[in-house]
């Protein structure tokens, strides 16, 4: 191992890393600029930009206008149209490079994670990371997304804290590297609150049981443990940012509000029952992967374990979950039966890394470590993640976590076999055989699933060559069907006969219409989605008197396959009757008070 001349245990990049994080970057960056080209779902796209114009120019969330979600990702978005102007193409790129980051973030825990651990660390923990090329935080959902970027904070959080658990003096550098540690702790929270919540919370908690430990080392130790100032400089780091945060939020916006949206409003809407919430647990595959897995590892431990048939039995057991997987592109010709084979893949493997984190904490429990723990704050961030639209929802954003997980996996493979049976032959083969089959997998049929857009299948896409529109600020937006197209209809519409003062409801908000305008919207609730809007229909036509509304657009041709807005109908009927039909266009109609 290279290490650096600093007197850390931090591995020095030489050549090949630099190869290997140039070619992961490019490899991720590249998928989601081929994702762009091709696809955007408007829904999704409007939330986020329009909420970041309308911030741009001022308006403060919680405060002026409902925001169920933390802010950050609006803010950064809200960041770049201030300093860039509304062009789309700029969050394209945005996207492409927080993508590539995050993939070499998870290459490079990966490989600290294995190091010193397994042989051939290097090799496995690239081959682990190549699938994230296709499966990347931004390669299946393309574009500005708070999941997203909350995944890549949480690897920036996990990469600064294996940091620690590598370099524990207690000298002023350290020290400064565990406060900013205990900052990017924080961080996640306030990009997305069921991810970033849990993420601090059991975080908080290790570092307490790890201070625990080291106090009572010192009882027996002559000299003081350098690793308590360490762990305490993260716990004031954490401390600071949270202090920080609570402060800012309390001054502009009011901490009231922030917590009322994010945490009361956002729970009722969107918090799953218990049974959902483990539901991703009661696939019926797992009646035959866990045993299968189970029985390789048994082998392993035999007194054949030396046998070239053992071995490969063993192996043949181990890699059936994953083989069964790769076979799946040949029996189903569904894109949704394929990317159902794929995803069943997580409850297995979070059930194993589970066990192993369990069986760490107690073959350690008198030593603990941060490396024992670690597994056991990314378990916590999924399954985190999983709330919010459980398995086959939730998932387009943190399979760089997952392979976080299973490079502890594979390094609890090559130090499985007791001393007595260990085979030098096993230790080079059986890991490296076993990441092969799994990279292989994930890469080919993440590659399917990634390239049929399954994870967008809730939007109409028809087979069709792209289109896009003409107008400059979407420049570089890209989508089949005639969506872009109809959408700047309404645009040179609003342009012609709409006074750019004049306040205008879009039902249901599918467009990012406020986003290319430069409009401030008059009205505090753009999408109207069960998840944001807070209104019932009588209380929409009211809100819509007060807030001197004189336009209402109501979307007919939606790309969202079902209506977003399951009171659609009767929120019509409470609004039409004060409206006349001003114009009828391709895809919407224009009502006028």
């Amino acid at each position: 191992m290279v290490t650096a001349g600093n007197g850390s245990n931090e591995p020095s990049w030489v050549l090949r890393d630099w190869l290997a994080a140039v070619g992961l970057f490019a490899a991720s960056a590249a998928v989601i600029l081929w994702q762009n080209a091709h696809v955007a779902v408007l829904w999704d796209l409007s939330y986020v930009l329009d909420t970041a114009s309308r911030i741009a120019l001022g308006q403060l969330p919680y405060r002026d206008f409902p925001l169920v979600h933390a802010p950050l990702t609006f803010l950064i978005q809200a960041a770049i149209i201030r300093l860039a102007g509304c062009v789309y193409i700029h969050y394209i790129l945005y996207a492409a490079a927080v993508g590539g980051l995050s993939t070499v973030l998870a290459w490079r825990i990966v490989f600290h994670s294995l190091l010193g651990h397994v042989q051939q660390a290097f090799a496995i923990a690239l081959l682990l990371a190549a699938p994230l090329a296709v499966l990347g935080i931004y390669c299946v959902f393309p574009y500005p997304s708070y999941d997203c970027d909350c995944a890549c904070s949480v690897l920036v959080a996990i990469y600064l804290l294996q940091g620690v658990s590598r370099q524990t003096p207690a000298q002023s550098p350290f020290l400064l590297r565990g406060v900013v540690t205990g900052v990017a702790l924080a961080v996640p929270l306030f990009f997305k609150q069921n991810i970033g919540l849990p993420f601090l919370v059991v975080s908080v908690v290790a570092i307490l049981l790890l201070l625990g430990v080291a106090f009572l080392r010192l009882q027996n130790a002559s000299a003081p443990d350098p690793e308590i100032r360490t762990l305490s400089a993260v716990l004031a780091g954490v401390a600071a940012a949270l202090l920080a945060a609570l402060l800012l939020i309390h001054f502009t916006v009011g901490l009231g509000n922030y917590l009322h949206w994010t945490i009361q409003f956002a729970t009722q809407r969107r918090l799953p029952g218990f049974s959902d919430m483990f539901g991703v647990y009661h696939d019926p595959s797992l009646f035959w992967k866990l045993p299968a897995i189970a029985a390789g590892l048994l082998l392993l431990r035999t007194r054949f374990a030396k046998a070239l048939w053992a071995k490969t039995i063993a192996l043949a057991l181990l890699a059936a979950p994953f083989i069964y997987t790769l076979s799946s592109l040949l029996i189903y010709d569904d894109a949704d039966e394929r990317g159902d084979t794929l995803l069943a893949l997580w409850p297995m493997l979070l059930i194993l890394a589970a066990a192993l984190a369990l069986f760490n904490l107690i073959k350690q429990r008198s030593d603990l470590t941060l490396r024992a723990l670690l597994p056991i704050i990314v378990l916590i961030a999924i399954n985190g993640a999983l709330m919010s639209q459980q398995l086959w929802g939730s998932t387009y954003a943190i399979w760089p976590l997952l392979i976080v997980l299973v490079a502890d996996l594979i390094a609890f493979l090559t130090e499985f076999e007791p001393p007595a049976f260990r085979s030098i032959a096993l230790r080079r083969i059986s890991p490296l055989a076993i990441t092969i089959v799994l990279s292989l997998t994930l890469l080919v049929c993440g590659g399917f699933y990634t390239a049929s857009e399954e994870r967008l299948s809730y939007v109409q896409l028809p087979d069709a060559p792209p289109n896009h529109s003409t107008f400059p600020q979407l420049a570089g937006m890209a989508t089949p069907g005639p969506y872009l197209s109809d959408f700047d209809e309404l645009l040179r519409y609003a342009s012609t006969n709409i006074p750019f003062e004049d306040g205008i409801v879009l039902l249901p908000g599918e467009d990012p219409f406020y986003f290319v305008t430069g409009r401030a919207p008059h009205f505090p609730v753009l999408l109207f989605d069960p998840a944001t809007d807070p209104y019932s229909p009588a209380q929409l036509a009211e809100e819509v008197h007060n807030h001197q509304i004189h336009w209402l657009i109501v979307k007919r041709e939606m790309q969202i396959k079902d209506d977003p807005t399951p009171q659609r109908d009767a929120a019509l009927s409470t609004l039409l009757p004060t409206f006349t039909l001003a114009a009828h266009l391709r895809a919407y109609e224009v009502y006028k008070r």
